[in-house]
């Protein structure tokens, strides 16, 4: 049975920032990781949150990511931000970047923020989400080492590739939030299963010739089964031309992993677009999103993306988050 500890979303924060600095990481980049992480944990995504500072400080480290880094931001032009994480923590230049790209966007009604060599910036809701939260519309694409392989091959080209999208609501949160990645299941998933020794459903993971697998070690040695079939190949090439080739970050199959120490930093890109829904919709948009959201909400047993991580976050900021103890034990040791 695994143990956990319940602990407060601010205490979840001070360890990681503590760790992360620890680690050899600066304030200024591991304060948006650990708010970020706390974020994660409250939304119910511990496959992408505490679980993974020890991985990150392990990584600062090795030198796969640079901790101590500082983006750099330009803007070439009007409405279009660029910025160079130079091989540090992906959320430290998007933090940069939001900065120049929600203004921007309120200014001329929609604006892109283009990043590259960069880092896994974990669950991309979560970047979009904060989009919404300044009453925009958020689409986010982030690309990943090659994980999926095209339709037809065995191969991997691509990586999981995730890509969402928020509609700000009239309470200041998202009405909707759209977080997917191109395979069935986010990679972190079946690392977590082999990890636990745990095997994995059918239609999870691929072994190397492309036959199914139960085998999450066998599952990762080979590729992961895109969503959708051809259809999820294809909203991984979407999400790498915007992500790696728009941006100038590297693809997915010339990117380290994000996983060990071994090849260095990845620099893989993020993506995001930030539309001022009144430059468009005028007042209308906010109607059109509240029918949208009330017409699935009024089906009995229907699922509105992004409910179950409202749900989650509201009770995590009274309740606080169990986190498992093996995690926290991992964390604490690098405290010492």
């Amino acid at each position: 049975m695994i143990q956990t500890r319940t602990l407060s979303l601010a205490e979840i924060e001070e360890l990681s920032f503590r760790a992360l600095v620890a680690a050899g990481t600066s304030e200024e980049n591991a304060r948006p990781l650990a708010v970020a992480t706390s974020a994660t944990e409250a939304d119910g995504v511990a496959s992408h949150g505490l679980a993974y500072i020890p991985i990150y400080c392990e990584h600062v480290q090795c030198g796969k990511v640079d901790g101590q880094a500082r983006p750099v931001l330009w803007e070439p032009r009007p409405g279009v931000i660029t910025v160079d994480a130079a091989t540090g923590f992906a959320h430290a230049a998007i933090e940069a970047g939001f900065k120049a790209l929600i203004p921007a966007a309120r200014t001329q009604g929609i604006a892109a923020l283009a990043i590259r060599n960069s880092y896994n910036c974990g669950v991309l809701g979560y970047h979009t989400h904060r989009l919404a939260q300044a009453g925009l519309v958020g689409l986010g694409f982030t690309n990943a080492p090659a994980s999926i392989a095209p339709s037809g091959g065995s191969k991997p080209v691509v990586g999981t590739n995730p890509f969402s999208i928020a509609a700000p609501g009239t309470d200041g949160q998202s009405a909707l939030l759209i977080d997917q990645s191109a395979s069935t299941i986010a990679k972190s998933e079946v690392m977590k299963h082999a990890r636990e020794g745990k095997s994995i459903p059918v239609g999870w993971a691929l072994d190397p010739d492309g036959n199914p697998t139960t085998d999450p070690n066998v599952g990762l040695k080979g590729s992961m089964a895109p969503s959708g079939g051809y259809k999820g190949v294809g909203v991984a090439l979407l999400t790498e031309v915007l992500a790696a080739a728009l941006t100038g970050a590297t693809l997915g199959i010339h990117a380290s992993p994000f996983s060990g120490t071994a090849g260095g930093p990845p620099k893989t890109g993020q993506f995001f677009i930030a539309i001022d829904v009144s430059a468009t919709a005028d007042d209308a948009f906010s109607t059109r999103i509240a029918d949208l959201v009330e017409a699935i909400r009024y089906q009995d047993g229907a699922h509105l993306p992004g409910d179950g991580r409202r749900a989650k976050r509201l009770a995590a900021n009274s309740e606080g988050v169990a986190v498992n103890v093996a995690t926290l034990e991992k964390i604490e040791a690098l405290l010492k």
